[in-house]
């Protein structure tokens, strides 16, 4: 088409194009569920003893807790007394517990105590005939799984108590838990499962979040591990 005189001629247009691409957009992050305590009580139903004997809850009471094995923990089920041990604070001290001790089988990395009211902590029998924890791949600052009713927490071993009694971790553990810390009346009488994962360690040993990541690692790998 010739276009009228004195009129310009108009502008070829381009093509339409399509607007470009978007990238695709990533695959959404899936977490892994938190292992739950029935996940955990499921794998700990039936007992292998790795202790030589059993062990009482509490002093004068009938030895019948043994400590029991898989490939990749030791546990054992009881109750859980107060142990408020560690550098003094509000809550433990000489006041507060009648049996209070200023010092920790296991220390921080500063040197000084644990504190009780600060860190979860699990207390495991001093080494005897009945059972060594050190030959189990258990010692200062391995990380813990402790269950009561639905709740999970995660600890380390923190100190070692009585060769003979078993079932006691601090103030700070019994909290998590929902259990009164009171070291005079506090504690649960039953109901409690200490899982111990072997050879595993959290420094430093006051690290809780180190805990709780190793712990939640630890948890999902032996849930999941074929028995």
């Amino acid at each position: 088409m010739v276009p009228a005189a004195g009129l310009p001629a108009e502008a070829p247009t381009d093509p339409p194009t399509d607007p470009p691409a978007e990238p695709p957009a990533d695959p959404p992050v899936r977490r892994a569920a938190p292992v739950s305590a029935a996940d955990l009580l499921a794998k700990v139903r039936t007992c292998a003893p790795v202790s030589q004997g059993r062990y009482r809850e509490d002093h004068g009471a009938k030895a019948t807790v043994p400590v029991c094995g898989t490939r990749d923990a030791v546990f054992w089920k009881a109750d859980m007394d107060i142990d408020c041990d560690g550098r003094p604070g509000p809550r433990c001290n000489a006041r507060t517990d009648p049996y209070f001790s200023a010092s920790t089988a296991f220390t921080q990395s500063d040197g000084r105590p644990l504190s009780s009211e600060e860190t979860p902590y699990v207390v495991v029998p001093a080494p005897s005939a009945v059972w060594n924890h050190r030959s189990h791949g258990v010692r200062g600052g391995s990380v813990v799984a402790v269950v009561y009713r639905d709740r999970v927490r995660y600890a380390v071993v923190g100190d070692t108590g009585p060769a003979d009694i078993i079932g006691e971790a601090s103030y700070a553990t019994a909290e998590s838990l929902g259990i009164d810390p009171d070291p005079l009346v506090g504690g649960a009488p039953s109901g409690v499962t200490y899982i111990v994962f072997r050879d595993s360690r959290v420094t430093p040993i006051e690290d809780h979040g180190a805990a709780v990541a190793a712990g939640e690692r630890l948890a999902r790998r032996f849930v999941d591990a074929d028995d």
